[in-house]
């Protein structure tokens, strides 16, 4: 199940061109932990996000919108999480100085690829929208 989890993860995180070039060579105690965490909540995050409570942002991160308490818990926890990741991505991968910025950009990408209608979604200009 796992290997399915991490599978899942980097096919639907990562577009083909970013995941043929850099992958999760060596999954860590704390990346297993992060997605593992991430798993967990997926479906509690999903609802957050239908109902407006919970969006995307344009960093690659999910944002509290409108100041409920359980969501901010839920936004803490998962951007806890793929920070690890996305950390774990630049280390493993020797992306330089700017490789926390890349993996960012390319997961929010896909975040708001992804975005199911009426979900709340930061384009790169840092506009929110409903898409």
């Amino acid at each position: 199940m796992f290997m399915t989890a991490l599978f899942t993860f980097l096919t639907l995180a990562y577009p083909a061109a970013f995941a043929g070039k850099y992958d999760l060579k060596s999954i860590t105690p704390e990346v297993n932990r992060a997605l593992k965490g991430r798993q967990a909540r997926y479906a509690q995050l999903q609802d957050m996000k239908r109902s407006g409570l919970v969006g995307e942002n344009n960093k690659g991160f999910t944002a509290s919108l409108k100041g409920d308490p359980a969501a901010e818990t839920i936004v803490a926890a998962e951007n806890r999480d793929r920070r690890v990741i996305y950390q774990a991505l630049v280390d493993q991968n020797s992306l330089g100085p700017s490789g926390m910025m890349d993996v960012q950009r390319v997961f929010a990408e896909v975040q708001r690829e992804k975005a199911a209608p009426g979900e709340k979604i930061q384009g790169p200009s840092g506009s929110w929208e409903t898409k």
